[in-house]
Protein backbone atom coordinates (compact mmCIF):
# COMPACT_ATOMS: atom_id res chain seq x y z
CA UNK A 1 0.00 0.00 0.00
CA UNK A 2 1.35 3.43 -0.95
CA UNK A 3 1.79 5.98 1.79
CA UNK A 4 1.21 9.67 1.18
CA UNK A 5 2.43 12.57 3.26
CA UNK A 6 -0.36 14.77 4.49
CA UNK A 7 0.27 18.53 4.62
CA UNK A 8 0.85 18.33 8.37
CA UNK A 9 3.41 15.56 7.90
CA UNK A 10 5.11 17.55 5.14
CA UNK A 11 5.41 20.52 7.48
CA UNK A 12 6.76 18.27 10.22
CA UNK A 13 9.33 16.76 7.86
CA UNK A 14 10.42 20.23 6.73
CA UNK A 15 10.76 21.35 10.34
CA UNK A 16 12.86 18.31 11.23
CA UNK A 17 15.10 18.92 8.22
CA UNK A 18 15.52 22.61 9.08
CA UNK A 19 16.40 21.72 12.66
CA UNK A 20 18.95 19.18 11.48
CA UNK A 21 20.58 21.69 9.16
CA UNK A 22 20.69 24.29 11.95
CA UNK A 23 22.32 21.84 14.35
CA UNK A 24 24.81 20.90 11.67
CA UNK A 25 25.70 24.55 11.06
CA UNK A 26 26.11 25.21 14.77
CA UNK A 27 28.25 22.13 15.15
CA UNK A 28 30.61 23.34 12.42
CA UNK A 29 31.78 26.29 14.57
CA UNK A 30 31.01 25.21 18.15
CA UNK A 31 34.37 23.43 18.37
CA UNK A 32 36.29 25.97 16.30
CA UNK A 33 39.67 27.23 17.44
CA UNK A 34 40.41 30.94 17.10
CA UNK A 35 43.73 32.66 16.40
CA UNK A 36 45.04 36.22 16.19
CA UNK A 37 47.66 37.83 13.97
CA UNK A 38 48.64 40.24 16.75
CA UNK A 39 51.74 38.95 18.53
CA UNK A 40 53.73 40.21 21.53
CA UNK A 41 54.41 43.96 21.59
CA UNK A 42 57.56 44.96 19.75
CA UNK A 43 60.27 47.14 21.28
CA UNK A 44 59.91 50.82 20.44
CA UNK A 45 62.50 52.62 18.32
CA UNK A 46 61.52 56.03 19.71
CA UNK A 47 62.92 57.56 22.92
CA UNK A 48 61.06 59.58 25.50
CA UNK A 49 62.42 62.82 24.03
CA UNK A 50 61.32 62.06 20.49
CA UNK A 51 58.43 64.17 19.18
CA UNK A 52 55.22 62.15 18.91
CA UNK A 53 54.52 60.44 15.59
CA UNK A 54 51.02 60.17 14.17
CA UNK A 55 50.00 57.66 11.53
CA UNK A 56 46.71 57.01 9.79
CA UNK A 57 46.61 53.39 8.67
CA UNK A 58 43.95 52.70 6.06
CA UNK A 59 42.09 49.36 5.94
CA UNK A 60 44.45 46.76 4.49
CA UNK A 61 43.62 45.61 0.97
CA UNK A 62 43.72 41.81 0.81
CA UNK A 63 42.80 39.33 -1.95
CA UNK A 64 39.06 38.65 -1.86
CA UNK A 65 39.60 34.93 -1.25
CA UNK A 66 41.25 35.78 2.10
CA UNK A 67 38.63 38.30 3.27
CA UNK A 68 36.94 35.95 5.71
CA UNK A 69 37.48 34.69 9.27
CA UNK A 70 38.27 31.12 8.21
CA UNK A 71 41.90 30.17 7.67
CA UNK A 72 42.71 29.54 4.02
CA UNK A 73 45.48 27.06 3.22
CA UNK A 74 47.49 26.70 0.04
CA UNK A 75 48.35 23.24 -1.25
CA UNK A 76 52.06 22.38 -0.91
CA UNK A 77 54.42 22.31 -3.84
CA UNK A 78 52.63 24.92 -5.93
CA UNK A 79 51.22 22.17 -8.12
CA UNK A 80 47.55 22.80 -7.44
CA UNK A 81 45.22 25.79 -7.74
CA UNK A 82 43.03 24.31 -5.00
CA UNK A 83 42.70 26.15 -1.69
CA UNK A 84 41.43 24.69 1.57
CA UNK A 85 38.94 26.67 3.64
CA UNK A 86 39.04 25.59 7.28
CA UNK A 87 35.79 26.00 9.20
CA UNK A 88 37.29 24.73 12.46
CA UNK A 89 40.31 27.06 12.44
CA UNK A 90 39.49 30.76 12.34
CA UNK A 91 40.90 34.21 12.95
CA UNK A 92 39.19 36.14 15.75
CA UNK A 93 37.81 38.55 13.13
CA UNK A 94 37.85 38.80 9.37
CA UNK A 95 41.39 38.34 8.07
CA UNK A 96 41.76 41.89 6.72
CA UNK A 97 40.74 43.33 10.11
CA UNK A 98 43.21 41.05 11.89
CA UNK A 99 45.93 42.15 9.48
CA UNK A 100 45.22 45.84 9.98
CA UNK A 101 45.16 45.55 13.78
CA UNK A 102 48.41 43.58 13.82
CA UNK A 103 50.21 46.01 11.51
CA UNK A 104 48.91 49.02 13.46
CA UNK A 105 50.15 47.56 16.75
CA UNK A 106 53.50 46.60 15.29
CA UNK A 107 54.11 50.01 13.72
CA UNK A 108 52.91 52.15 16.63
CA UNK A 109 54.76 50.09 19.26
CA UNK A 110 58.03 50.44 17.38
CA UNK A 111 57.69 54.17 16.72
CA UNK A 112 55.96 55.16 19.93
CA UNK A 113 53.28 56.46 17.56
CA UNK A 114 49.54 57.02 17.68
CA UNK A 115 47.22 55.60 15.04
CA UNK A 116 44.77 58.46 14.58
CA UNK A 117 42.48 56.33 12.43
CA UNK A 118 41.38 54.85 15.76
CA UNK A 119 41.83 57.74 18.20
CA UNK A 120 40.88 60.65 15.96
CA UNK A 121 43.03 63.44 14.56
CA UNK A 122 43.54 66.92 16.02
CA UNK A 123 43.72 70.03 13.89
CA UNK A 124 47.24 70.79 12.74
CA UNK A 125 48.73 67.39 13.46
CA UNK A 126 51.27 66.13 10.95
CA UNK A 127 50.20 62.63 9.99
CA UNK A 128 51.74 59.91 7.90
CA UNK A 129 48.93 58.33 5.89
CA UNK A 130 49.83 54.71 5.24
CA UNK A 131 48.02 52.39 2.84
CA UNK A 132 49.02 48.72 2.80
CA UNK A 133 48.19 46.05 0.26
CA UNK A 134 48.70 42.36 0.92
CA UNK A 135 49.54 41.11 -2.55
CA UNK A 136 50.16 37.48 -1.66
CA UNK A 137 49.65 35.25 1.36
CA UNK A 138 50.31 31.52 1.21
CA UNK A 139 49.89 29.43 4.34
CA UNK A 140 51.03 25.81 3.90
CA UNK A 141 50.42 23.51 6.85
CA UNK A 142 53.55 21.92 8.36
CA UNK A 143 55.71 23.92 5.93
CA UNK A 144 55.61 27.70 6.12
CA UNK A 145 53.94 31.04 5.47
CA UNK A 146 54.93 33.37 2.64
CA UNK A 147 53.62 36.91 2.10
CA UNK A 148 54.19 39.91 -0.15
CA UNK A 149 53.27 43.44 0.95
CA UNK A 150 53.32 46.84 -0.70
CA UNK A 151 52.62 50.18 0.93
CA UNK A 152 52.52 53.90 0.33
CA UNK A 153 53.25 56.60 2.89
CA UNK A 154 52.23 60.23 2.44
CA UNK A 155 52.91 63.12 4.80
CA UNK A 156 49.87 65.30 5.39
CA UNK A 157 51.63 68.68 5.67
CA UNK A 158 54.08 68.52 2.76
CA UNK A 159 52.46 65.92 0.54
CA UNK A 160 55.77 64.03 0.37
CA UNK A 161 55.12 60.42 -0.47
CA UNK A 162 56.96 57.16 -1.00
CA UNK A 163 56.07 53.64 -2.05
CA UNK A 164 57.73 50.35 -1.12
CA UNK A 165 57.21 46.63 -1.27
CA UNK A 166 58.57 43.72 0.68
CA UNK A 167 58.14 39.96 0.69
CA UNK A 168 59.31 37.23 3.01
CA UNK A 169 58.62 33.77 4.35
CA UNK A 170 58.57 32.00 7.69
CA UNK A 171 59.12 28.26 8.18
CA UNK A 172 56.71 26.59 10.59
CA UNK A 173 56.52 23.34 12.50
CA UNK A 174 53.72 20.83 12.61
CA UNK A 175 50.13 21.80 13.40
CA UNK A 176 47.84 24.78 13.12
CA UNK A 177 49.25 26.54 16.20
CA UNK A 178 52.64 26.66 14.52
CA UNK A 179 51.07 27.92 11.29
CA UNK A 180 49.24 30.74 13.09
CA UNK A 181 52.46 31.74 14.87
CA UNK A 182 54.25 31.80 11.52
CA UNK A 183 51.54 34.12 10.20
CA UNK A 184 52.09 36.35 13.24
CA UNK A 185 55.83 36.49 12.61
CA UNK A 186 55.57 37.37 8.91
CA UNK A 187 53.01 40.10 9.70
CA UNK A 188 55.23 41.52 12.43
CA UNK A 189 58.20 41.55 10.07
CA UNK A 190 56.11 43.57 7.61
CA UNK A 191 55.19 46.00 10.42
CA UNK A 192 58.89 46.34 11.27
CA UNK A 193 59.74 47.18 7.64
CA UNK A 194 56.99 49.80 7.42
CA UNK A 195 57.99 51.33 10.78
CA UNK A 196 61.66 51.56 9.81
CA UNK A 197 60.66 53.15 6.51
CA UNK A 198 58.57 55.81 8.26
CA UNK A 199 61.40 56.49 10.72
CA UNK A 200 63.81 56.97 7.83
CA UNK A 201 61.42 59.21 5.89
CA UNK A 202 61.10 61.50 8.91
CA UNK A 203 64.77 62.47 8.52
CA UNK A 204 65.25 61.94 4.79
CA UNK A 205 62.29 62.06 2.37
CA UNK A 206 64.44 60.27 -0.23
CA UNK A 207 65.20 57.29 2.00
CA UNK A 208 65.29 53.98 0.11
CA UNK A 209 62.91 51.14 0.87
CA UNK A 210 63.99 48.74 3.60
CA UNK A 211 65.47 45.45 2.48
Amino acid sequence: MKQFLTPSRCLMSASVLAAALLLSACGSTSNARYYTLSGPAANAFATASTAPVFIELAPVAVPERLARPQMVLTKPGGQSAELELLEQYRWTSSFENEMRDALSAGITNRLGAVDVSKSGRSQGQTVWRVAVQLRQFDAIENTGVGAAFSWTARRSDTGANAACQWSGSEPVGAGMDALAQGAQRITDRAAQKIASHLAALATNPASPCPR
